[in-house]
C-alpha cells in the first residue's frame, strides 16, 4: 500500500492539483487513511483526522491541498 502513496506523491503537479477539486479530493481522503494504517505506528490524531477528510462535512480540505500541493509537492499528511 506504501507504494500507492508512492505513486500518487510522484503523479504531475497538474494531476495533484487536479485531484484537490472538491469532489475528487476524496481520493485523497482514502490515500490518508491508508497511509496511516500502514505505518509502523498508528497516530490516533492524524487517523481521525484523515477519516475526517472523506466525510463532506470537512469541504475545507480541497483549499488545504491546493496550498500543500503548491508548497509541498503533496497533498496534507501524505509527505
Amino acid at each position: 500500500m506504501q507504494d500507492l502513496i508512492k505513486q500518487v506523491n510522484g503523479l504531475p503537479l497538474i494531476v495533484k492539483l487536479l485531484l484537490c477539486i472538491p469532489v475528487v479530493e476524496i481520493f485523497y481522503g482514502i490515500c490518508r487513511i491508508i497511509n496511516q494504517l500502514t505505518k509502523g505506528n498508528i497516530n490516533i490524531l492524524y487517523l481521525v483526522l484523515a477519516i475526517l477528510t472523506v466525510v463532506p462535512g470537512a469541504a475545507f480540505m480541497w483549499i488545504v491541498d491546493i496550498i500543500c500541493v503548491l508548497l509541498n509537492g503533496h497533498a496534507f499528511l501524505l509527505g
